[in-house]
């Protein structure tokens, strides 16, 4: 769809210029029209061919946090209710916003919405920004009336969300750094270190052990080939994103992570905890039970979580029950999951039963990460200890063969 560069005055005699998209004029004079302005002059601007070929997209940096879209949930759920118009409101949100990305993304849905487009179809064309989550959820709120209530409901959605992940990476902050922090010393020590130990062994025509040789040659290589080394992490990652892609890789990965002690407990109550928030966020803005397992499934990142949701949707589209359904997996889902929904189907209270569900998950992998913290720190210790000792033992072995011939 074309841009154009457009002059408009309104009934006042206020002028204003600004660009658009439309599909011609006639669509944009029927814009303007709309917004209270006639139009005076548009000229189309025209593509620049080398801009197309540099804007690449890009997942990661096409991404907007968690945090700018509860924010935007929140403010934009309080100025409805306050009366405001979708539009306007839409508008006064993107002058708010931080990031340019989604600053662009709102001021384009809002003109999608004067054009007499749906907000949900809007958010559509924006699904690195917007979940099907999300985009189902409004759907829903336009469609009976109540999109207030709906955002509200997505509000505590993504908060809680945020809490939740805001705990694992607080578990996770601690061994990241001390991880980072032993391979940026150890390659310090390979690349400024070693290769003066290593003339010195040379000059004195000791004959080296294979660990000290190893270690040698090591750091021998990075400092005097440091490019290949960073070209042979850049594959490394390269290799891992792009099986991260294949379902047999990731099916693999996530069975193992599955059967790891200490991260299968983490994955499982995480995983329940998203699956119990969202289906009760789905089910209590008056998403199809069958629709709403299907987009649960589409938000969980594990592969047997995902397949179990997926087969359980079927089953519920015969005529079975979730609770039913889900006792196939138990070894995925804990059995107080199951138990918990079929209490909620024989009541009818499914939704609320769901989110106290969520609760208590929430609560749980809070515990849990703290534990992790504490069982991670006297493991980290023993690991950077036994490198230490490998490295130490490799430098100084040489030496005491030394002292032996003498």
């Amino acid at each position: 769809m074309p841009k154009f560069s457009y002059t408009a005055k309104s009934f006042s005699g206020e002028e204003k210029n600004g660009k658009i998209d439309a599909k011609d004029v006639r669509q944009l004079a029927t814009t303007l029209k709309v917004q209270g302005f006639l139009l005076i002059s548009a000229v189309a601007e025209k593509e620049d061919e080398e801009k197309n070929i540099l804007n690449i997209n890009i997942p990661f940096l096409s991404r907007v946090s968690l945090v700018d879209k509860l924010m935007f949930t929140r403010n934009l759920q309080v100025m409805i209710s306050s009366g405001l118009s979708l539009p306007k409101s839409l508008q006064v949100l993107a002058l708010q916003g931080k990031s340019k990305l989604f600053r662009k993304a709102i001021l384009e849905i809002k003109e999608e919405i004067i054009k007499g487009n749906n907000f949900s179809d809007s958010l559509k064309k924006y699904p690195n920004i917007f979940s099907e989550l999300f985009q189902n959820m409004i759907k829903v709120g336009e469609e009976a009336g109540n999109l207030e209530e709906v955002l509200g409901i997505l509000s505590k959605q993504m908060e809680r969300e945020n809490e939740l992940k805001s705990k694992i990476k607080g578990a996770l902050m601690y061994p990241a750094v001390i991880v980072s922090a032993m391979i940026i010393i150890g390659i310090l020590m390979l690349v400024m270190v070693v290769p003066n130990i290593a003339e010195t062994f040379e000059d004195l025509g000791i004959e080296l052990p294979i660990t000290t040789q190893f270690i040698i040659g090591l750091g021998t290589f990075m400092a005097e080939k440091w490019y290949l080394s960073i070209v042979f992490i850049v594959i490394l990652i390269g290799f891992y994103w792009f099986g991260l892609q294949s379902k047999k890789v990731k099916k693999g990965i996530d069975g193992i992570l599955l059967k790891l002690p200490i991260i299968s407990t983490l994955i499982k109550k995480t995983n329940s905890a998203t699956t119990a928030r969202t289906l009760s966020s789905l089910i209590s803005a008056g998403v199809p039970i069958v629709r709403s397992l299907e987009i649960v499934s589409n938000t969980l990142g594990n592969f047997y979580n995902k397949k179990a949701l997926s087969e359980a949707g079927e089953e519920v589209k015969k005529g079975g029950k979730l609770s039913d359904a889900l006792s196939s997996y138990k070894d995925i889902y804990p059995i107080i999951v199951i138990q918990m929904i079929k209490v909620g189907e024989e009541t009818g209270e499914t939704s609320s039963i769901l989110a106290k569900l969520a609760d208590f998950f929430e609560e749980e992998v809070g515990n849990a990460t703290k534990n992790m913290a504490s069982i991670i720190e006297p493991v980290l210790m023993l690991i950077v200890g036994a490198v230490i000792g490998f490295f130490a033992i490799s430098m100084v072995q040489p030496m005491y063969s030394m002292l032996d011939a003498i």
